[in-house]
């Protein structure tokens, strides 16, 4: 009896039921963030790459082009002319919030007075509406009676066009944005450096490690996660500036200031022209996602995790 009763599949069927049951409510959970992905995320990708595709007559008609509007694209000068503008763009704003984000979250993560204040006032820009911050800059490069113009006049030089020279607009705009964004970075950084645990330092300085030795060879490498994480938002900013164009530059002058994404929102609102517009959003998609792999698969192998 006891042998006929172990090899019953009574057993047998119960645990392949749970087995199903649990993978049942597991799919029941991930399915309100699927729908979402899907719905806002995957499927207006697919719809995007198939609008490239196509364009619209006045009567509402799609008519397939294949790729003309890809070798329109390719012979766009416009087009190459905001890519670059974009590239110089990211490579002013991401090492350097990054690096200031850092910096700023080493110094208020110590322990000393007024370090509730500082905090506020990195963090506060962050919080700011890009309009605003906009208007706020304005007042700062506005020729003859802006603030740095009459600070130039301190030392007796003339008022300059700041936003006006395509010498200097970029730099303009990539000071502006690095203003708001490091103090959104630097909360990162201060949340993963209070989760570290404080043995790590007395140990370094017990064995007669410098700071900076501390900071190069334990620190900084258990900070990677949250370096990777800022990485790719860093990148998604540089590349989704369009409210501060829109209120400062125009993408101007002679079109250097024009990034990308706000070329996008000329072609589509502007001049009308939803498909091209649809065929630049889908390089900007391939050139993030490009971007992001080569950042999961560069960092990934430098991440240290405790």
């Amino acid at each position: 009896m006891t042998d006929l009763a172990a090899s019953s599949p009574i057993p047998e069927r119960r645990a392949r039921s749970q087995a199903w049951w649990n993978a049942v409510n597991a799919w029941l959970l991930l399915l309100p963030a699927a729908v979402l992905l899907i719905g806002f995320t995957h499927w207006p990708i697919l719809a995007t790459i198939r609008h490239s595709l196509f364009i619209t007559k006045r009567n509402g008609n799609e008519v397939f082009v294949g790729t003309d509007s890809y070798q329109a694209m390719a012979a766009d000068p416009i087009f190459w002319k905001a890519l670059v503008n974009n590239f110089w763009f990211a490579l002013g704003t991401i090492p350097t919030s990054i690096a200031l984000a850092l910096l700023m979250a080493v110094w208020v993560n110590r322990n000393m007075r007024g370090r509730g204040f500082l905090r506020l006032a990195y963090f506060t820009p962050t919080v700011l509406p890009m309009i605003a911050v906009a208007n706020i800059w304005l007042f700062f490069y506005t020729p003859d009676y802006g603030a740095l113009d009459q600070l130039r006049g301190l030392f007796g030089l003339g008022g300059w066009n700041w936003l006006g020279d395509p010498s200097t607009v970029m730099g303009c705009l990539i000071v502006m944005v690095i203003w708001k964004e490091a103090g959104f970075f630097m909360i990162f950084y201060l949340a993963a450096l209070q989760q570290l645990s404080p043995d790590l330092d007395e140990a370094a300085s017990i064995e007669g490690a410098s700071r900076w030795y501390t900071f190069r060879r334990i620190t900084f490498p258990l900070l990677m996660p949250t370096t990777l994480f800022v990485a790719i938002n860093a990148v998604i900013n540089s590349f989704k500036l369009v409210d501060h164009l829109v209120i400062m530059t125009k993408g101007g002058p002679n079109n250097a200031s024009t990034l990308l994404l706000y070329y996008i929102y000329e072609v589509a609102f502007t001049f009308q022209d939803s498909s091209y517009a649809a065929t630049l959003t889908v390089v900007l998609l391939m050139l993030l996602s490009a971007i992001a792999l080569l950042k999961f698969g560069y960092l990934d192998r430098r991440i240290h995790y405790q």
